[in-house]
């Protein structure tokens, strides 16, 4: 199975995350096919990008609430597998030769039925030594495969739990302990003793076994009013006996109540679940279809995920549990404040106003063709971050990569193609305050104050301070919530080439923005249209004087 590695856009993923996560995965998993590469988003996608994907017909990158170990990193797909009817002995002989705790165990309709491992095996033998005379789930076709010797007649029972019964004492003292056996009928083991043979024909016993012959054609009896089970051993009556105890169907001993872990599960809650159990693995399903098992081996060494970032750097923007990854690569076009990491990685970072410009410029490095599907979503990526390329984000690099997406795809030009993107932005009087907020929103940590800024893009401003209200308690709810001293949303309409901020009350200072103050949390911002290039370095002037 090739390895797998993530690309993830940040925590709250816009339209060039996801758009550049997507298509960069599909250059690396051309330039890399040994690795298979798995474009995943952390959060919720907005509309825009909703329908960025409709349009193409294509499905976006899954999301992953995070990247923390799982279940799903270990799983070990079954490399043996029994049948419910296959003798013990096939158990025995896997175990000793492979090196396998647990064996899967499939029902005639192929559908798991449980595991086994040495542990059923030696109970199978430890009950039989520790209880009085014991008795054995029988299945007349296991015989030949087990104990060397040829079936003479097969009986109308095939499956029967009785005793085993040795016919080397004298008739008449064999008589007697069988009756000590009845009505339980036993499996007769005998050598060529026509006397009971004879009695073992007559009573009806389940099977007859007869020992030390080198080939059935020696066997001079009529068997024709038995309704029994005739095998012919090749072998000694001791050692046939011994053999006979390994042909028991393993489903006489499964363990067929081991928990059930998921392949999402966490790595450490099915750790501490086979820790606290009496079995030596589990079985894995990915809803209810078996996939393998995990093993006490399998939770040696915690597997780590190997992660790309693209659009951010920073451990506090990126999927949860990126801590418990290793990081690969990084392709963004933002400030550096990545962590560290235990090996050299390949970054590409450029002062450009969109991910997707960096990504097309990758496909152009490879010489890998850009289809009409990517080219449309690196449009929508670049046009929706760099607003249509008006932001001041916004780079030559970005212009002339948009004019060769517009000639794969065959447009004449891209305003209109940036237009319809944002006709699909939000109505705030239609939004969840909640989730709306969050979407988009990123925290920052400068000069001694914990602040984060939302960014939304919307048809209209009239309805604002209809909402303004509902969205300061929703803001100050947030604040709360992350820790931090102060909490912005930045409202903007894209096509108008206007914004306002709405903010909790931060009096050291909010009341140095060089914006007007409309009213209380509102600020009016035109021309205004990126957080990065025009907001932020204005919030981090009035913290640094204020300091």
């Amino acid at each position: 199975m090739p390895e797998s590695i993530y690309i993830t856009g940040h925590r709250n993923p816009d339209m060039d995350s996801v758009c550049s996560a997507y298509c960069y995965a599909e250059l690396k998993n051309i330039i890399d096919p040994d690795t298979t590469y798995i474009p995943i988003r952390c959060g919720h996608m907005n509309n825009s990008t909703k329908e960025a994907f409709r349009e193409i017909d294509t499905i976006p990158p899954k999301f992953l609430k995070d990247l923390r170990p799982r279940v799903l990193d270990i799983v070990k797909e079954p490399e043996e597998r029994l049948h419910i009817n296959d003798p013990v002995s096939a158990v025995v002989n896997l175990l000793n030769h492979k090196t396998i705790s647990v064996v899967p165990v499939y029902d005639d309709d192929d559908r798991y039925a449980g595991l086994i491992s040495v542990d059923e095996i030696n109970g199978l033998f430890m009950r039989e030594n520790s209880t009085g005379r014991p008795q054995y789930a029988f299945r007349a076709e296991n015989f030949g495969h087990v104990v060397k010797g040829r079936l003479l007649k097969s009986g109308d029972q095939q499956e029967f739990t009785t005793f085993i019964m040795t016919g080397a004492m004298p008739y008449e003292v064999s008589l007697d302990r069988i009756r000590e056996l009845l009505p339980n009928k036993p499996v007769m083991v005998v050598g060529m003793r026509t006397d009971l043979i004879a009695y073992a024909v007559r009573e009806q016993f389940p099977a007859i076994i007869i020992t030390g012959y080198k080939s059935y054609e020696q066997v001079e009896y009529d068997f024709s009013e038995y309704e029994g089970t005739v095998f012919v051993s090749y072998l000694d009556t001791a050692e046939t006996i011994r053999l006979l105890r390994l042909s028991l169907p393993v489903k006489n001993i499964l363990s067929r109540d081991i928990p059930k872990v998921q392949t999402q599960d966490l790595f450490d809650d099915a750790l501490g679940i086979l820790i606290n159990s009496e079995f030596r693995g589990l079985p894995v399903f990915d809803g209810d279809a078996f996939i393998g098992t995990v093993t006490r081996r399998c939770f040696i060494n915690r597997p780590r995920r190997r992660v790309i970032l693209v659009d951010h750097n920073e451990a506090s923007q990126s999927v949860r549990g990126l801590e418990d990854s290793q990081i690969v690569e990084i392709i963004d076009h933002h400030r550096l404040g990545a962590e560290k990491t235990r090996f050299p990685i390949y970054i590409s970072a450029a002062p450009v106003g969109s991910t997707c410009t960096i990504v097309y410029q990758h496909f152009i490095r490879y010489h890998v063709e850009v289809r009409p599907q990517i080219a449309h979503l690196l449009l929508a990526g670049i046009l929706s971050d760099t607003v249509i390329l008006k932001s001041p984000t916004t780079t030559q690099e970005d212009q002339l990569v948009v004019e060769a997406l517009c000639s794969i795809l065959g447009i004449s030009e891209y305003r209109s193609f940036g237009e319809r993107l944002f006709s699909n932005t939000m109505v705030l009087t239609e939004a969840d305050p909640r989730a709306l907020v969050e979407a988009d929103f990123k925290i920052y940590h400068e000069f001694g104050c914990s602040f984060g800024i939302g960014q939304v893009e919307v048809n209209t401003l009239e309805d604002v301070d209809e909402v303004k209200d509902q969205f300061i308690t929703t803001l100050e709810t947030v604040k709360s919530t992350h820790h931090i001293d102060w909490a912005m949303l930045l409202v903007t309409n894209v096509l108008k080439e206007n914004s306002v901020l709405l903010s909790t009350s931060y009096p050291q200072a909010e009341k140095n923005l060089v914006y007007k103050q409309e009213s209380a949390g509102k600020f009016a911002l035109p021309g205004i249209l990126s957080r990065k290039k025009q907001l932020l370095p204005e919030v981090l002037r009035v913290l640094e004087e204020r300091s």
